[in-house]
C-alpha cells in the first residue's frame, strides 16, 4: 500500500511538472510570436518605404529578412513534427484510457461467457518485464503469429462452412497439416503493417487493414495465378473490383478485419505466445520453420505436378513419380476443393 501511495505520488508529481513546463512553453511561445509579428511588421513597412531607392541600398534590412524566413521555414518543419507527435500522444493516451476502462467494465461483470482479453498495454508491459524471446514486432512474434493463423485460420473458415453449407470443406493451403499460408500471410501482415497502431484509435486500424487485406489478397491471387496457372477466387462479377482479383466490399472486411484483429484477435494470441517459455521457445521456432519451408516446398510441388498431369504431360524423374503415386488427382481435388486451373 505504501509503494502504491509512492507511485500514485510520483505521478502526480511527474504530471505537474509537465502542466508547468507546457503552460511556460505555450506562453513563450505566445510571447515570441508576438515579438515576431511586430518585428515582420517593422521591417515590412521599412522595405516598403525603401523600394523606390533599391533593396540593394538595405543590405544589412535583407539579410535580416532572409535569415528570419530560414528560421520560420526550420521553425515551422519543427512544428509540423511536434504537432504530429502530440496530436498521436493525445490520441495514444485516450485511447489506452478508454481500453483500461473497457477491461474494467468487462472485468466486473458478474456473469461472464468468455474470458475478457487482456489490453495491448497490459501484453507490451508483460513483454517488458519478462524479456520475454518474442517481445514486440521482432521475427519470432511475427513467426508465431504467421504459424497460429495459418492453422486458426483454417479451424474457422471450416466451421463457418459447415455452418453456411452444411458439410465438411477442405479449407487447407498445405499438404501436411491443417495450415494455410494465406491466413498466415495475411495474419502476419496485419500484425506487422497495425502494431504500432495497437494503442491508437480505432480509424488507424481500420485504414491499415483496408490497405495492408487488400495488397496481400491481390499479391496473393496474382502469384497463385502466375506460378501455377490456377485461381482460387475471382471477384470479376462484383462491382469496383481490381482484376477479379480485389473488390471494395471485401476491402471494407480487411478494414473491419483489422480493428477486430489488432484490437481483438491479436492480444489473445500475444497472450498465448507469452505462455511459451523463454528457454524453448527460439528451438522450436526453429523446427517451426524448417517444417513450414519443407510444407510450403512440398504443397507448391505436388500443386504444380498436378497442373502438368492436366496437360498431359509425363512424370520424367524419380521425384514426379513419387508425386504421382503419392498425391495422385483424386487426393488432390480432396485437398484443394476450390482450386481450379486456367
Amino acid at each position: 500500500m505504501f509503494n502504491l501511495f509512492n507511485q500514485k505520488e510520483k505521478t502526480n508529481d511527474i504530471n505537474e511538472k509537465l502542466k508547468y513546463r507546457y503552460t511556460k512553453t505555450k506562453q513563450d511561445l505566445k510571447d515570441l510570436e508576438e515579438v515576431t509579428d511586430a518585428t515582420l511588421h517593422s521591417q515590412y513597412d521599412a522595405l516598403a518605404k525603401g523600394t523606390q531607392q533599391g533593396i540593394s541600398t538595405m543590405p544589412r534590412l535583407k539579410n535580416a529578412m532572409l535569415e528570419e524566413a530560414e528560421l520560420l521555414t526550420d521553425a515551422s518543419e519543427n512544428y509540423a513534427r511536434l504537432s504530429l507527435k502530440a496530436r498521436k500522444q493525445s490520441d495514444e493516451l485516450k485511447t489506452r484510457v478508454k481500453e483500461a476502462e473497457r477491461f474494467e467494465r468487462k472485468s466486473n461483470k458478474k456473469v461472464k461467457l468468455l474470458p475478457v482479453k487482456p489490453t495491448n498495454a497490459e501484453i507490451d508491459y508483460e513483454e517488458k518485464i519478462t524479456k520475454h524471446f518474442a517481445a514486440g514486432d521482432t521475427f519470432y512474434k511475427l513467426f508465431w503469429v504467421f504459424f497460429i493463423g495459418c492453422f486458426g485460420g483454417v479451424v474457422i473458415e471450416t466451421i463457418w462452412c459447415l455452418i453456411t453449407r452444411g458439410h465438411y470443406e477442405s479449407r487447407v493451403g498445405l499438404i501436411y497439416g491443417p495450415f494455410n499460408l494465406v491466413y498466415g500471410f495475411g495474419a502476419l501482415v496485419l500484425t506487422y503493417s497495425l502494431y504500432k497502431y495497437r494503442n491508437r484509435s480505432s480509424i488507424y486500424s481500420f485504414i491499415g487493414g483496408f490497405i495492408s487485406g487488400s495488397v496481400v489478397e491481390y499479391a496473393c491471387s496474382f502469384f497463385q495465378e502466375m506460378a501455377f496457372g490456377s485461381t482460387s477466387w475471382d471477384y470479376s462479377s462484383m462491382p469496383y473490383n481490381l482484376n477479379g482479383r480485389i473488390c471494395l466490399e471485401y476491402s471494407i472486411f480487411w478494414g473491419i478485419l483489422g480493428i477486430l484483429w489488432i484490437k481483438t484477435i491479436y492480444p489473445i494470441m500475444a497472450t498465448w505466445i507469452l505462455k511459451i517459455p523463454n528457454k524453448t521457445g527460439k528451438p522450436l521456432t526453429t523446427i517451426l520453420l524448417v517444417f513450414m519451408l519443407f510444407n510450403s516446398f512440398m504443397s507448391g510441388a505436388t500443386v504444380f505436378r498436378w497442373y502438368e498431369r492436366t496437360q498431359n504431360i509425363q512424370a520424367d524423374n524419380a521425384f514426379e513419380i513419387y508425386l504421382d503415386n503419392h498425391y495422385p488427382d483424386q487426393k488432390m481435388q480432396k485437398i484443394y476443393a476450390n482450386l481450379e486451373f486456367k
